[in-house]
């Protein structure tokens, strides 16, 4: 049976533009004089404008050209994401990102039996294989090890500590950020 995701990746992705019309700055040019009419302008010292479920990137395109720096294009979709690449390169205010925040929560019940490792393990394959992504990002609280020792034996590295960025119970605490990146990635490494 044929999923969701096969269908936007195998069919939709290579006719998406096709059916919004075919030509993608046209299409840029458009929805710029819609985003213009109903007044989405960038502030006075500009904006940071995400656009989610960008396609091939007509409105990443229209939100650069209305000075909107940076534009965040994000789509699961590797084939749009390619296409919108190359329409926007030299629109240095557009960035299509190939990157995920990660990260799983355990019953009780099933901590310290390896599970935590494991669905890391299967979130990379997903995210690198599937998904095509350059980057995978984990932030977890300071004093979580069952997560860093998971996040760790699957490669990822510690990039930093949020100092107080976590309100829990109360009080502020210390998250810790790890990264992977696809070329640093090992398919099942332990460690």
């Amino acid at each position: 049976m044929t999923t969701a995701v096969d269908h936007y990746d195998r069919f939709l992705a290579e006719h998406y533009t096709w059916m919004l019309g075919g030509d993608l700055l046209a299409l840029a040019a458009a929805q710029r004089a819609h985003l213009i009419e109903w007044g989405v302008v960038p502030g006075p010292a500009g904006s940071v404008a995400v656009d989610l479920g960008c396609g091939p990137g007509h409105t990443s395109l229209a939100l650069a050209g209305l000075g909107f720096d940076p534009v965040l294009a994000v789509d699961l979709s590797r084939p749009l994401l390619d296409e919108l690449a190359a329409y926007a390169d030299g629109v240095p205010a557009v960035r299509h990102n190939r990157a995920a925040h990660i990260g799983l929560g355990l019953l009780p019940s099933s901590r310290g039996k390896g599970y935590g490792t494991d669905v890391v393990a299967v979130l990379c394959h997903y995210g690198f294989v599937v998904r095509g992504l350059q980057r995978l990002q984990i932030e977890t609280l300071a004093d979580n090890t069952a997560m860093l020792r998971s996040a760790e034996h699957n490669g990822f590295v510690r990039e930093g500590v949020l100092r107080s960025s976590a309100w829990v119970m109360g009080e502020f605490l210390d998250e810790v950020l790890l990264g992977l990146l696809a070329q640093d990635w090992k398919p099942g490494s332990k460690g």
